[in-house]
């Protein structure tokens, strides 16, 4: 599919959500220089949390293929507190790392098909700048039971002197037309 990040996503039928507030004493995201990292995001949606519980084959168990839609909202959560500090979806040019962590019942070793949730979106609305690196890490548990917690660092194509913080109204940037040069 052609066309900028924005366009991909309205193409996908998808609206960029209200960066989540944090649930801690942390920010969504932060920028340095031109790559913006955020917090882990949950996969809320209009503040509730879609759904509890660890990842497993068990009856009480949230199954791969439903973690991995999680793992998707829990990615958009994250485009949106990357778009957020970058000064727009269209300013992230590259996704350079996923950490997908993945809330997993004893036994559950299928962490990768459930980042893959957010794999996919990313390269649905990057195309190739989607492709990245990743890891999918099993863990006992997740901040109010999550079943999946989703972080990225992302690339941007301007380069910032000081850090933006999703929200913030103000930073000094320059368009990114070459290489930075050292001082």
């Amino acid at each position: 599919m052609d066309g900028s990040p924005s366009e991909r996503l309205a193409a996908l039928g998808i609206t960029l959500p209200t960066v989540a507030a944090p649930v801690g004493a942390y920010l969504p995201s932060i920028r340095s220089g031109s790559q913006v990292w955020t917090s882990g995001q949950l996969p809320f949606v209009d503040g509730v949390l879609l759904r509890t519980g660890h990842v497993g084959d068990g009856p009480d168990d949230v199954s791969a293929e439903d973690a991995a839609v999680l793992a998707r909202v829990a990615c958009l959560n994250a485009i949106a507190a990357a778009a957020g500090a970058a000064g727009g979806l269209d300013r992230i040019t590259r996704v350079l790392k996923v950490v997908g962590y993945v809330a997993s019942a004893h036994g559950f070793t299928a962490q990768p098909s459930v980042v893959n949730g957010a794999s996919h979106l990313l390269t649905e609305v990057f195309g190739d700048a989607g492709r990245h690196a990743r890891s999918a890490v099993g863990v006992a548990s997740l901040p109010l039971g999550s079943p999946v917690e989703i972080e990225i660092v992302v690339e941007t194509d301007r380069v910032v002197e000081t850090d933006r913080v999703a929200g913030t109204d103000h930073v000094a940037e320059s368009d990114r037309v070459a290489e930075v040069e050292p001082s």
